[in-house]
């Protein structure tokens, strides 16, 4: 059976081409995976943002909080006459549950101060629990 090269089967270090000789290659298995030294300075990657990225990301976290908004009941004053001081604290202690769920999720994809932020998260969305229960009149502790 044929062994097929994969991206992944590269080796990680940089080396040129080995396992040459006058005939040909020495070695299938060395030129499977030797490869020519390649400057990757003319193809890093752009480490600053541009206006459209930051309207794109602006714009997706704009969409998940009017979206938490509205399922947290920010029409509730209008339709049963409650007072708009317990509608805000509400919404802003979903929000902060949100703010939690953020912070884990964004600790997880940079894998930067991972443990710190997903502590972080999981604590503001214990807080976030402890002001709902708070505001039912239900105190946890």
């Amino acid at each position: 059976m044929a062994k097929h090269r994969r991206f992944s089967d590269k080796p990680k270090d940089k080396r040129t081409i080995t396992g040459m000789t006058d005939s040909g290659l020495t070695n299938p298995e060395d030129s499977l995976y030797s490869e020519s030294t390649v400057d990757s300075s003319a193809t890093s990657p752009k480490t600053d943002k541009d206006f459209k990225s930051i309207i794109l990301s602006g714009t997706k976290y704009a969409y998940i909080i009017a979206a938490v908004a509205l399922l947290s009941g920010i029409f509730t004053p209008l339709t049963i006459g409650a007072e708009i001081e317990n509608v805000i604290f509400g919404m802003l202690s979903i929000f902060l549950g949100l703010a939690g769920g953020i912070v884990i999720f964004l600790g997880i994809k940079y894998k930067k101060f991972t443990t710190v932020m997903v502590c972080g998260g999981l604590g503001m969305m214990f807080g976030s629990l402890l002001l709902i229960y708070e505001s039912t009149n239900y105190p946890i502790l």
